[in-house]
């Protein structure tokens, strides 16, 4: 580059608008999307060790799309190359290919193309890049403010990750502002320049989650007002909403805003919320929106979701639009209200649906015919007896009769349901008594009739009952698996610590959940962790489970020593308390990994609600002074006050909760009972001396028990037990709890 260029550059730099100077240039300059690339989450580790795979940003405007794919391109030691969809097409794209074939085979580096507005290419253009994504010459990253389950090609979104982000906070447009008025190179640091608190306040208000529009807002504030007798550029309430008048509203009538903004406006109509449906019909006429595509969603909801449960809503929209287009805008707003209102508080029904009931029986059944009294009488009567034996209804008492009206293949089918509500309700038992006397009717007509209510209920599998015993075991610990991690609330960019990796059983499974997020998995012997290296080993590198080895007590210095901002989203376990002699420092130590907001979700094993071993058999073979005493030493076991693996139950993680600072969200009780195979190999362990530790059964036994007795209670066992399976109970507390606010009491 020569001198004359370089000083181009530098000078269309300076000149730029704030918000392009003001462009973050490192992830640790990133304000904001803290759930895509704060502390452990997957794109961050992606981007800090550049083994990226293709990536889609799909969020409004003026949430960092652009600005994150620039970090990308200031970090990554790739290629970067940046295409606009507006402007390229596809000879463009096929000159990147190019250029990123000859950079892999003559210097082995990757290519990363950027596409802004990816949503604006047709799919021949999408389709010219895919081959070249499929096999790895272009790692591609889209960024999009419209659905790109919509508007990206499906082959070319299933080869991508997809990241959707945020409209910013309040605290982070903030943040933004004041990094702007501070920066004496790329914003306003190196002018006298003063916002009063209340017009940032306003600005960043109206900017409404978009940095680039508080950003331009800021910089026509500046630029326009004259600086004061001491030179300093006061930026006052008057100049904010001089600046920024009009709050930009997110809404693009043909895109992703307009669908989610009528359907959020059916459902508060559908859920009988005013207030919501008053809002949501607000931002859409606020945001320009066809008042007439309004009328038509509330005429098509006032028969699907209203029905005959309000006859007269119909009418009263259909009123409502008439009105609308005799007035307009702005006065016809009140008629959108009052519609929208009268469906939002009347009685609801879709009692309506019941005729695509019948529509599918229509392209479902056989062609059936009509029933002869049902045939048009004024062609065919004298030849084929068509209109014979038709009861005409107003000849009767209350202007019915019960006769036959479906075909014969359909008698007895129902396809309208009425609902409870409003006018219903009131014929709801009239329907109702009607059919039941139709139905004697058609009973009463003779054996072909009759043959229609015959019911061959289908044959069910024979095959259940050879459920395993190992099968019923793996379906508790699958109930178990998804009771710990619903707890936990998992959103898809999660950072999730499994604090019992273990088989892996709660890693695996969180995984998937929080594919966008991070898991950290703590394995209690190296053991363990190898072999959840090994299963991992098959994954992409960044996403892979973190695997940590090693104690509880240990935990905070291995993750401090990963990254000391790290926190976690969910912590989850099970039998993490179980051993742990003080129960409430070991919650306090996780409650200090976990983030704002973050959740705990635990599965304890209460062991003295355990099952007892003397009750899985028939005792009455022994003599009385045995038995009771097998039981009396058992039970024995799950007293001992001194023993921390049985001294405690629900109310003392209740109260260890609360010493830890922990707002608990769930504390309750599962019982549990699986099915168990039992072999020699049990009675064995049983009866097996302890080799230090804690004493085995049979210590615990031989201290009330003479010899003679256990001999004869191991025999009991093995002759009732050994090949039989017998059903094994269990009680599980499952506590959630997640941050308290941090009190005086707490920091002693």
């Amino acid at each position: 580059m020569d001198l004359f260029a370089q000083a181009q550059e530098e000078r269309s730099r300076r000149e730029a608008p704030l918000a392009a100077r003001m462009r973050p240039r490192t992830l640790d300059e990133y304000v904001g999307q803290e759930h895509v690339i704060g502390p452990g989450r997957l794109l961050r580790r992606a981007i800090q060790a550049d083994q990226l795979s293709s990536l889609i940003f799909y969020g409004p405007p003026g949430t960092g799309k652009t600005t994150l794919a620039m970090v990308i391109a200031n970090t990554t030691q790739s290629r970067f190359v940046s295409l606009n969809a507006v402007l390229a097409g596809v000879k463009d794209v096929r000159d990147v290919v190019q250029e990123a074939q000859e950079a892999r085979n003559l210097y082995g580096r990757r290519t990363i193309l950027f596409v802004d507005e990816v949503h604006r290419w047709n799919k021949a253009q999408q389709d010219a890049l895919l081959p070249w994504v499929e096999n790895g010459t272009i790692i591609m990253i889209g960024a999009t403010i419209e659905n790109p389950w919509f508007s990206v090609n499906r082959a070319l979104l299933s080869r991508s990750r997809v990241f959707q982000l945020v409209p910013l906070s309040e605290e982070e447009l903030r943040t933004i502002a004041l990094r702007a008025l501070a920066d004496p190179e790329r914003g306003y640091g190196a002018r006298k320049v003063r916002v009063e608190p209340d017009a940032l306040d306003h600005l960043v208000d109206v900017a409404n989650g978009d940095a680039r529009s508080l950003l331009n807002a800021l910089e026509l504030a500046v630029e326009t007002t004259e600086p004061d007798e001491q030179g300093v550029i006061v930026v006052d309430m008057a100049v904010a909403e001089e600046s920024i008048q009009q709050r930009a509203v997110l809404y693009d009538r043909e895109g992703d805003y307009h669908f989610d903004t009528i359907s959020a406006f059916i459902k508060s109509l559908r859920g009988s919320d005013p207030d919501a449906a008053l809002y949501w019909l607000a931002k859409m006429i606020y945001a320009g929106e066809d008042p007439r595509f309004i009328f038509r969603r509330m005429l098509i909801l006032a028969s699907e979701d209203v029905g005959l449960a309000d006859p007269q809503a119909l009418v009263v929209v259909q009123a409502a639009a008439d009105a609308f287009e005799r007035v307009g805008l702005p006065e016809g707003q009140f008629h959108l209200a009052q519609a929208a209102l009268y469906l939002a508080t009347t009685h609801k029904s879709n009692s309506t649906l019941g005729y695509f009931d019948a529509l599918t029986a229509v392209r479902e059944e056989r062609d059936s015919e009509v029933p002869t009294h049902l045939k048009d009488a004024s062609r065919d009567k004298e030849g084929f007896g068509h209109g014979q034996g038709y009861l005409y209804p107003h000849a009767y008492r209350d202007h019915w009769v019960a006769q036959q009206y479906l075909p014969d293949a359909l008698q007895g089918k129902v396809f309208y349901r009425p609902g409870d509500q409003g006018y219903e309700r009131q014929i709801k038992a009239q329907v109702a008594r009607r059919r039941e006397e139709q139905l004697a009717a058609m009973v009463e007509a003779g054996p072909a009739a009759s043959e229609v209510l015959t019911y061959t209920p289908e044959l069910r599998s024979h095959d259940r009952w050879l459920m395993r015993a190992v099968s019923t075991a793996a379906r508790g610990l699958g109930e178990l698996r998804d009771r710990v991690l619903d707890g936990a609330r998992l959103t898809r960019h999660a950072v999730v610590l499994d604090l019992s990796a273990g088989t892996g059983l709660l890693t695996w499974e969180a995984l998937r959940r929080a594919p966008e997020g991070g898991v950290w998995a703590l394995a209690q012997n190296e053991a363990d962790a190898e072999a959840l290296r090994q299963q991992a080993s098959s994954l992409p590198e960044v996403e892979r489970p973190v695997i940590l080895c090693g104690t509880l007590d240990g935990l905070p210095q291995q993750v401090a020593a990963y990254d000391p901002r790290l926190r976690f989203d969910a912590i989850v376990g099970r039998r993490v308390l179980v051993r742990a002699a003080d129960k409430a420092a070991a919650l306090r130590l996780l409650r200090e990994l976990l983030a704002e907001g973050g959740r705990i979700s635990l599965a304890e094993p209460i062991p003295r609600r355990a099952q007892r071993l003397y009750e899985l058999v028939d005792t009455s073979s022994l003599p009385k002074a045995w038995a009771d005493a097998w039981r009396a030493a058992e039970e024995a076991i799950y007293a001992n006050p001194q023993d921390p693996l049985v001294n405690w139950d629900l109310e003392d993680l209740r109260l260890a909760c609360q010493q830890a600072g922990l707002q608990l969200y769930e504390l309750h009780l599962v019982p549990s009972e699986s099915e168990y195979l039992f072999g020699q190999r049990h009675i064995a362990e049983w009866f097996a001396p302890a080799r230090g530790g804690r004493p085995s059964y049979v210590d615990h036994l031989s201290s009330a028990l003479p010899a003679q007795a256990l001999a004869d209670i191991r025999r009991l066992l093995e002759r009732q037990l050994v090949g039989q399976t017998r059903p094994w109970r269990s009680v599980i507390a499952y506590l959630v709890a997640g941050r308290a606010p941090d009190s005086p009491a707490l920091t002693q």
